[in-house]
């Protein structure tokens, strides 16, 4: 994530997801649920930036990139503790489906009017590896983060001076609530996934 305030922003974070926090060389920070890097935070405007595992590192549109190396999060990952990421959306007024499934591989099945799931088969057998929601927003991807209480989270959010953009409510992934941090950085969090996607890990 690249934020005005990195080490505020961090720390923040840190607070509500209960990440230990290691500054970087540069300026940067660190944000780690036992071995497992959950976040990287640093200096910029743009937000959080997703990483998809692939066979060449790239740059992908919607900030985002693929990059090469051992996966830590995901569908064949092991089930997301809290404070780990545990799902991604691409927000967008501008569905490019086709773009994803050239880039990554993944296939499209359609859900609900607005929303489309994208699995991968990449490991075997398909899973659910993130979603596409049809929004009037900037392209962007929205980050999802594993809380074992989510209500004690968002009050957590409030007591450090961050935002409770949307309170918690139930959707297909699970119960969830989007927040934001007093610099930036709105992500959703969202309660116990059993896996990758929540209920969509079936």
């Amino acid at each position: 994530m690249s934020v005005a305030e990195p080490e505020e922003t961090v720390d923040f974070f840190a607070g509500v997801l209960g990440w230990a926090v290691i500054a970087e060389p540069g300026g940067s920070f660190s944000g780690w649920v036992g071995d497992r890097l959950a976040a990287q935070v640093v200096a910029g405007v743009q937000g959080w930036r997703v990483f998809f595992g692939g066979d060449e590192p790239r740059a992908l549109t919607g900030n985002s990139s693929v990059d090469t190396g051992r996966v830590l999060h995901g569908p064949w990952a092991p089930p997301p503790r809290h404070g780990e990421p545990c799902w991604a959306e691409l927000m967008t007024a501008e569905p490019e489906d086709e773009y994803w499934s050239r880039e990554l591989g993944w296939q499209v099945e359609p859900g609900a009017e607005d929303f489309v799931l994208f699995t991968s088969s990449r490991h075997g057998d398909p899973r659910p590896v993130a979603g596409r929601l049809k929004t009037g927003r900037a392209p962007g991807w929205l980050t999802y983060f594993a809380v074992d209480d989510l209500a004690a989270a968002c009050a957590r959010v409030s007591e450090l001076d961050g935002r409770v953009l949307l309170e918690p409510t139930t959707v297909p992934t699970g119960l969830i609530a989007s927040v934001e941090g007093p610099h930036g950085g709105a992500c959703a969090l969202l309660e116990h996934p059993q896996g990758w996607g929540g209920n969509w890990a079936g």
